[in-house]
């Protein structure tokens, strides 16, 4: 079975895709320069915002969540996986980490890539403000 969200976000001039362990989208709007896991901001839902449905297939201990990144003509790859400890609660923030650390911004865990292993082309789209940004996310269980 498998289950798909969209969100929708833009660039950032302050983003650094710095981040060697987790990768950040935000509904914030505002970016300081030591966001350094945030790789796209004013997102159209949060963690909080998304699918039950989607949240329920996350929290199987077998699910596998691909996170497709497409900003101006380039797309990235994000595998992670789910866990029934996801809390999945947060109202501005979904993270994704390469750990196994979960807190209610936690999305996915066990990641193959963070902000700092995506590829410079696409960090830089991602740091014009007028850069619209396809985050899509699909589940499988």
């Amino acid at each position: 079975m498998e289950i798909t969200e969209v969100i929708f976000a833009y660039g950032h001039r302050n983003i650094q895709a710095t981040h060697k362990s987790t990768l950040e989208i935000t509904k914030e709007k505002q970016l300081s320069k030591k966001g350094g896991c945030i790789i796209a901001v004013s997102t159209d839902k949060a963690i909080a915002d998304l699918n039950p449905e989607f949240k329920g297939s996350l929290r199987n201990e077998n699910a596998k969540m691909t996170m497709l990144i497409e900003a101006g003509g380039i797309v990235e790859v994000v595998n992670a996986f789910g866990c029934r400890r996801l809390i999945l609660t947060h109202p501005t923030d979904t993270v994704v980490r390469k750990s196994s650390y979960v807190c209610n911004r936690t999305l996915a865990i066990k990641a193959d890539k963070a902000a700092w292993d995506l590829s410079r082309k696409l960090v830089e789209r991602l740091r014009n403000p007028k850069q619209k940004v396809k985050i899509t996310l699909t589940v499988e269980v």
